[in-house]
């Protein structure tokens, strides 16, 4: 417990094994490893929405997808959808469609921010308007169910204790 100078007790180095021995045999040890660890590929996590494999939902008739989300997104699906959430998936799918394999879709412009990330728009790009500009949001998986006002924020967030002004006024006295 003491937390006194002396050295701790160690036993002396056995005479069957010299230091330089054991720093080969680390050596070797630390070389089989890196040839074991090199053959393994990276394995990507596969995505579920509550419980559910991606593969599946995209399956899915809207009524069940409508089941899984929740209470609000739920109401809004129960309510009918509207024109123009129509209109905006199949803009979606046509720019999926013309675009060559393992690029992105061109983005497609929208004022839909209620809109809801339903998984047929996973891989797309759409520019959702913030009120100023359009910003670029890819629909990824982990943001099925969510709005894509979400993704586009609308202010610019301001940053306290800039330097620079130190306590002075916009105005100066003559």
């Amino acid at each position: 417990f003491g937390s006194s100078n002396r050295p701790r007790p160690t036993a002396p180095p056995s005479k069957s094994q010299s230091p330089l021995a054991a720093r080969r045999r680390t050596r070797e040890r630390g070389a089989a490893m890196a040839d074991a660890e090199q053959p393994k590929k990276r394995t990507f996590r596969k995505y579920s929405y509550r419980g559910i494999d991606l593969d599946k939902l995209l399956d899915m008739s809207n009524q069940d997808l409508m089941e899984l989300f929740r209470a609000r997104q739920r109401r809004k699906f129960s309510r009918g959808i509207k024109r123009k959430p129509i209109a905006l998936l199949k803009k979606l799918r046509k720019a999926k469609r013309e675009t060559a394999y393992g690029e992105k879709p061109e983005a497609v412009k929208t004022h839909l921010r209620n809109m809801v990330i339903v998984p047929e728009m996973i891989g797309s790009v759409v520019g959702v308007y913030n009120g100023k500009q359009y910003i670029n949001v890819e629909i990824k998986p982990e943001m099925i169910g969510h709005y894509l006002a979400e993704f586009s924020i609308t202010y610019k967030p301001i940053k306290h204790g800039r330097a620079g002004m130190a306590g002075k006024g916009a105005f100066l006295p003559f």
